[in-house]
């Protein structure tokens, strides 16, 4: 049986939970062909991809899903892109906040997600699971770990799916917070299920209209 690798992060920014993190406890042990396999991540950047790469390295899955809290989306978006820039808008969670620093010097410009990015998006919406393309993963350590992972993956030739899916703020989060849309957890989980059955299935993209940038 392959294996998928899908990691969360801790809470950051002053929230109390991550849904990224909740989510992973819901998750089946097995989807389709794929044995599942979590890990949660620091939100730090450099450590982060330190405990992704010796989790790939330790588990050695056929897939690498990696999931992210993006606060004010309203759906499951998963990116196209990571881009080799880290400029971040608050601290990590060890006070680090890189300003226009390169991830990796060595790195290209951008790297582009090995997933059927739309064939996850449309599984999702064919069952009523907000979804939709995102063009940017933003300069925090979300796009941070996107464009590690697929740096390892280019670097080290590894025949690796891989790449990132945000998830918006779960309702509890929102209580507070006037005008901020929040998904149901229990739909975010049955969201990442059909979009990793759809990994299963394919590797080969299918060919729709899609995408945004927030």
């Amino acid at each position: 049986m392959k294996r998928i690798l899908v990691t969360g992060f801790e809470p950051f920014g002053g929230e109390a939970i991550n849904p990224s993190l909740e989510v992973l406890k819901l998750l089946p042990k097995k989807i389709k062909d794929f044995e599942v396999i979590t890990q949660q991540l620091p939100v730090v950047f450099g450590k982060s991809l330190e405990v992704l790469y010796a989790a790939i390295e330790k588990e050695k899955p056929d897939a690498v899903l990696c999931v992210g809290q993006a606060g004010g989306r309203k759906e499951i978006t998963v990116e196209r892109v990571g881009i080799n820039v880290d400029d971040a808008r608050i601290p990590d969670n060890e006070d680090n906040q890189p300003i226009d620093e390169k991830i990796f010097e060595d790195g290209e410009n951008a790297y582009f997600a090995k997933l059927p990015i739309k064939a996850m998006v449309e599984a999702m919406k064919r069952q009523d699971i907000p979804a939709m393309v995102s063009n940017s993963a933003g300069t925090y350590v979300c796009n941070h770990l996107m464009y590690g992972l697929l740096y390892y993956i280019n670097k080290n030739n590894r025949n690796l799916q891989g790449g990132f899916v945000h998830i918006p703020f779960i309702t509890e989060q929102v209580k507070d917070k006037e005008n901020v849309p929040a998904m149901e957890l229990e739909d975010i989980a049955k969201g990442l299920e059909l979009a990793i059955g759809a990994m299963a299935e394919l590797k080969e993209d299918i060919k729709v209209t899609g995408g945004t940038i927030y």
